[in-house]
């Protein structure tokens, strides 16, 4: 379904990117994990067009995204979920939904507030006043109004409580019975671990591990190389 086959990327002129590969197919979970400053969130917008690529491949669903444009991306069926949340705080959460709304989706706001019944509580409320934990629902949420099939997360648990990250957790775990396709850029292995079906490790711009989680949890040696701080 999907697939980096040795991308390279750029910032102006900082190599950021060196050779990147990694595929996820249809209905699966995987996670892109690694220390902050080792190239998750590039990845991530390399895919989406914000990084420029300058060598390698992108394809979704047989099709190259190399130089296609953000909002053509988007409307392929990728969507971002960034990770500074980038909601509207004076909107409410409402009409923060139905700006990212599409006719042909498949989602609506009822069906978004089935998965998050939180929000559905704090409809009226304004995105500004959420917390933490409730503004990270509230953008997966207005990125599910888009209709994507494939879900890009850009570190979900980042600066979350426990019990948030948990909720947090059994809602991308009700998107993968649904059968979404995911990546999800995490710093979070414990979070990491109760979703996910393979699991890649990034360091300095390149790939350094591929392979199942518990393959990577019975490596004490590659753990303590590539994730802990």
């Amino acid at each position: 379904m999907f697939e980096l086959a040795d991308v390279h990327a750029v910032y102006g002129r900082s190599r950021v990117l060196h050779g990147v590969s990694l595929r996820a197919g249809e209905g699966e979970v995987v996670a892109l994990l690694g220390r902050n400053g080792a190239g998750k969130s590039t990845t991530l917008k390399a895919i989406v067009g914000v990084v420029e690529v300058t060598a390698g491949d992108i394809r979704f669903e047989g099709r190259s995204l190399r130089g296609v444009p953000t909002h053509r991306v988007a409307r392929l069926g990728i969507g971002l979920v960034p990770e500074d949340r980038r909601i509207f705080a004076d909107l409410t959460v409402a009409e923060n939904l139905l700006v990212g709304a599409r006719p042909d989706s498949g989602w609506t706001v009822d069906r978004v507030f089935g998965l998050f019944p939180k929000l559905a509580e704090l409809a009226r409320q304004r995105g500004g006043s959420l917390s933490g934990g409730e503004q990270q629902m509230l953008t997966i949420a207005r990125t599910l109004m888009t209709g994507p099939r494939l879900l890009l997360l850009d570190e979900p648990s980042e600066g979350l409580a426990p019990v948030v990250v948990a909720a947090l957790a059994e809602n991308v775990a009700a998107l993968k019975r649904q059968g979404l396709t995911i990546l999800m850029a995490e710093q979070n292995v414990k979070f990491a671990r109760r979703l996910t079906d393979r699991a890649y490790i990034i360091e300095k711009g390149q790939i350094r591990f591929e392979g199942t989680m518990a393959t990577l949890d019975a490596d004490e040696s590659l753990r303590r190389a590539y994730l802990s701080v």
